[in-house]
């Protein structure tokens, strides 16, 4: 079973697009196909660069493209749900039990409110979903009825992970546009996101560090 093949299941991807239209009903920012891709290679990115085992990286490519798919049964416990779903998908696609396993559980984890890293395949994908913040994923159209999550995705112009090796570190640099939202309102929303980012990192051995406009944060 490969990342390419999940991402041309026609089933997968009508879970996701459902999944999108009940959050986009619910106010919420994109959760498309198109986030679902650079979840999965971000992940894959980041265990690659951090030397990782082939079959670790295509794992982690499938758990980043699959990891919102609850959210088409509920936004509540949809990292849960999305679990619960994936098992039974790779299960009928005949993956083997033990790696179908590791994703459901990686999938059922990367939820801040009920989740952490526990392995490297859930780290990835935490630190992969967690950093996909930019302006583009903000559906509403209307800057003067935005909510804080809406402001503070908005305000985010441009985001670059890097992973050092040498230095076992995962930095994430973002630029800020500071008349939308200041440093402070983006730690107010988005604190437990960061907390599970280091935890993330740690369990890949690493640091995690963050710059927003050139200042270090942590």
């Amino acid at each position: 079973m490969t990342y390419e093949e999940i991402k041309n299941n026609e089933e997968i991807n009508l879970l996701i697009e459902k999944g999108n239209e009940v959050l986009g009903e619910l106010g919420y920012t994109e959760h498309s196909k198109k986030h679902a891709a650079k979840v999965a290679e971000t992940a894959g990115k980041i265990l690659k660069e951090l030397g990782y085992k082939k079959s670790q990286i295509e794992l982690a490519k499938i758990a980043g493209y699959m990891h919102d798919i609850g959210n088409s049964i509920n936004r509540h416990d949809h990292a849960q749900s999305g679990g619960i779903l994936a098992y039974q998908i790779l299960k009928e696609l005949k993956m083997p039990l033990k790696d179908a396993i590791l994703i459901a559980s990686a999938i059922g984890n990367h939820d801040e409110g009920t989740g952490t890293a526990i392995d490297v395949v859930s780290a990835a994908l935490i630190l992969a979903d967690k950093t996909d913040v930019r302006r583009n994923r903000v559906r509403n159209k209307v800057i003067t009825s935005f909510d804080a999550h809406d402001r503070v995705n908005y305000a985010v112009l441009s985001v670059k992970l890097s992973v050092n090796k040498e230095k076992k570190v995962i930095q994430m640099d973002m630029e800020l546009d500071d008349s939308m939202c200041t440093v402070m309102d983006y730690f107010e929303i988005f604190l437990q996101r960061m907390i599970m980012c280091r935890r993330a990192a740690e369990v890949l051995g690493c640091k995690f560090k963050l710059t927003a406009n050139g200042s270090k944060l942590c």
